[in-house]
């Protein structure tokens, strides 16, 4: 991957700087990103996601640690073309911390909630599966 295997995480992750950031995030969080939530939240996954949790100065709206996985929800403001070119460096970014994105359009969440999240279910199980190196506990 890329050259930040050997950094320390705290240097990285969920900074105090970004503190207030993470804060305003989660208390004003969208009625799409509060659906995402409902299903991640409490291991129904049998895999911790955190809210708003922040790498450098990037924060991700859904995170599980333990499995390197990104859950973005994207609304409407995210198909500006300067947004998505500023969203494709942001991640290309962050996969260089070995971590795996999956991104929901607002419109297949509120379209289809199932759909959506049978996508984060497949790539959790993809993440835990034997020959990734994880257990599924």
């Amino acid at each position: 991957m890329g050259g930040f295997k050997n950094t320390k995480m705290t240097k990285h992750f969920n900074k105090q700087d970004m503190k207030q950031r993470r804060r305003e995030l989660r208390k004003n969080m969208t009625f799409c990103e509060k659906l995402g939530w409902t299903y991640l939240r409490k291991k129904q996954l049998q895999a911790r996601f955190l809210r708003q949790y922040s790498i450098d100065h990037y924060v991700i709206d859904f995170y599980c640690p333990k499995l390197k996985l990104a859950v973005e929800i994207d609304g409407e403001y995210h198909e500006k073309q300067e947004q998505k070119i500023y969203d494709k460096e942001r991640q290309s970014y962050l996969e260089n911390f070995g971590i795996t994105f999956v991104r929901i359009k607002n419109d297949e969440l509120l379209g289809n909630p199932d759909l959506a999240f049978k996508r984060i279910e497949q790539e959790v199980r993809k993440l835990t599966s034997p020959k990734m190196g994880l257990s599924k506990k």
